[in-house]
């Protein structure tokens, strides 16, 4: 009730000033008033639509970080649940390479933490990141598998997403070569440039196993949907993913255009 007695008499008031207007001046000065008047409300609704865009765009920021935030909190159980397992199968076994392998994923640990939550890390922490992980996994296979790991590094100080490829690697290492006993292989490429980023992976496996693997397993598979979803985030409409399988072999290639 308040608000339309304002308003009824906030429309009287104008109307007694355009009144008295007219009465002491000309028309040109009405007309002068009235042009006035009316540019204030329209200059204010534009400046009232600015704020509510920059503030939506602020929330629709936040959210987006709220959700990246959220994706690389996935990776880590992710990963160290099926590494932890592997851990589990040497310690039973009273392996030498059990302290090897505790310290590699104590190394891994501390990268994921600390640099994990971080927007970017440099292509050399990265890269380091990788290589404890194929480390690990080598000393699980003792060292029978053939990883052959390119490094086309324009410079090695680079800002990068951290944590972005970890997931396709493991891929190949669960879906792939552990469905193996003999002949096999990992051979992948990282390429950064200024104006690009590359990763190309490819291994064998065995169909048959892979195909029985996938029936046995009640949970999982979030690794490739997580990078996809990141990426989507991260360069929207920036980057490719491409997958190529055979009847025993499977490559993917993830490419992100940086300008």
């Amino acid at each position: 009730m308040n608000v339309w007695l304002k308003s009824i008499a906030l429309i009287c008031g104008y109307g007694a000033s355009l009144y008295l207007i007219y009465l002491a001046t000309n028309p040109e000065v009405l007309i002068v008033f009235l042009t006035v008047s009316m540019m204030l409300p329209l200059i204010y609704l534009i400046q009232d639509r600015a704020k509510q865009k920059q503030y939506i765009d602020h929330l629709h920021q936040e959210t987006l970080k709220a959700e990246l935030s959220l994706l690389k909190s996935q990776i880590n159980p992710h990963f160290f649940f099926n590494t932890l397992n592997n851990l589990y199968g040497l310690a039973v076994e009273k392996s030498d390479q059990t302290e090897e392998v505790i310290y590699r994923l104590s190394q891994m640990m501390r990268f994921t933490i600390y640099d994990g939550r971080k927007h970017t890390v440099s292509v050399q922490d990265e890269i380091a990141y990788l290589e404890n992980f194929i480390e690990l996994n080598q000393l699980r296979h003792q060292h029978r598998l053939d990883i052959q790991f390119t490094q086309n590094i324009t410079d090695a100080q680079q800002r990068i997403p951290p944590l972005l490829f970890i997931n396709l690697l493991e891929n190949a290492f669960k879906h792939g070569v552990d469905t193996l006993t003999e002949g096999q292989y990992i051979h992948f490429c990282f390429t950064t440039k200024p104006e690009l980023i590359e990763f190309v992976i490819e291994n064998n496996f065995d169909k048959s196993v892979l195909e029985k693997n996938k029936k046995q397993r009640t949970s999982g598979g979030i690794g490739l949907d997580n990078l996809k979803r990141r990426l989507v985030l991260l360069f929207p409409d920036k980057h490719k993913i491409t997958t190529d399988v055979s009847s025993n072999t499977y490559k993917t290639t993830v490419s992100i255009d940086l300008t």
